[in-house]
């Protein structure tokens, strides 16, 4: 029992307007319906993926784990309990908050809120329409995209997610950010998705180092490219292709402060063939920061 994809994230951020501007007019998400003071954005048919409040953090405030139905979300409930992570069960107000049937609530071992549920709202009437003019974006049974957390226990967070939540490594990537520091980024996924998680074993100013989107085009990647440029959005990592998932992207900074990846074409994982490998580098080519220009 495990997991199924990464079904929603929230983040809390000093300027709203700058990120649903930033949200609409370069990554191309529609406007979903609000709930209060959150403003969400979908990608697909589903009522939201993405949801901002205000808030100080500037940074992930929770992030949405989707199982199959209520029989599985009994089962997580149970093995997180049993391993002694405090669990809640969400009550009908937080579940119509959220447009889910069922949820539980509980922490990582970093302290991130983490909510599993099942049952989204879908709205199926009403087509996604990208105000940017994106086709698409790749989702469906691999969830919204993934998420890159940092950790200050590698060791429990891993845990966490592979043992209790029954995320399944990919591979890892040795990163060398600088001649005498390096370390082992580790590549989680639940789905067909190469990674729907990525952790990074070391203390970062943000607790999300960046999240991903994956549209169907490299013309779209391209376009988006465009126009994050236009639109003055600093680009932290130029197009490349990543080694272990060959996916081609770029990054941008958000006005939060942390990233987000744009990208087309990664391989996906079939668990009866995968085989779990390393790699020394995170790119084939290209995803230059800027300093390194």
């Amino acid at each position: 029992m495990s997991i199924g994809s990464l079904g929603y994230i929230g983040f809390k951020v000093k300027d709203p307007d700058a990120w649903s501007a930033f949200a609409t007019g370069v990554l191309g998400l529609m406007p979903g319906e609000e709930a209060g003071r959150a403003r969400r954005f979908r990608l697909d048919d589903l009522a939201w993926r993405i949801a901002i409040e205000p808030g100080d953090a500037d940074d992930l405030a929770y992030a949405g784990f989707e199982v199959a139905g209520a029989a599985e979300l009994e089962e997580l409930r149970g093995r997180l309990a049993a391993a002694g992570v405090g669990v809640g069960v969400g009550d009908s107000a937080i579940c119509e908050e959220r447009g889910v049937l069922g949820l539980i609530t509980c922490r990582d071992p970093d302290g991130l809120r983490v909510e599993i549920y099942y049952g989204p709202t879908l709205r199926t009437e009403t087509p996604f329409v990208s105000p940017a003019g994106v086709a698409g974006f790749v989702t469906g049974d691999q969830g919204l995209g993934h998420i890159v957390l940092s950790t200050t226990d590698i060791a429990a967070t891993r845990r966490f997610y592979q043992d209790l939540l029954g995320f399944r490594l990919s591979d890892t990537i040795r990163m060398q950010p600088a001649p005498q520091v390096s370390f082992v980024m580790e590549f989680f996924h639940c789905n067909p998705r190469h990674h729907t998680l990525a952790l990074i074993p070391a203390p970062m100013p943000k607790h999300l180092h960046h999240f991903m989107v994956q549209v169907p085009t490299l013309d779209a990647v391209g376009f988006a490219l465009e126009r994050a440029e236009r639109a003055g959005a600093p680009i932290t990592s130029t197009l490349g292709r990543h080694t272990n998932d060959h996916m081609v992207s770029f990054y941008a900074r958000t006005p939060a402060g942390f990233e987000v990846e744009f990208g087309f074409g990664a391989i996906e994982v079939d668990d009866l063939t995968w085989r779990v490998g390393r790699h020394d580098k995170p790119s084939s080519w290209g995803h230059k920061r800027p300093a390194a220009r």
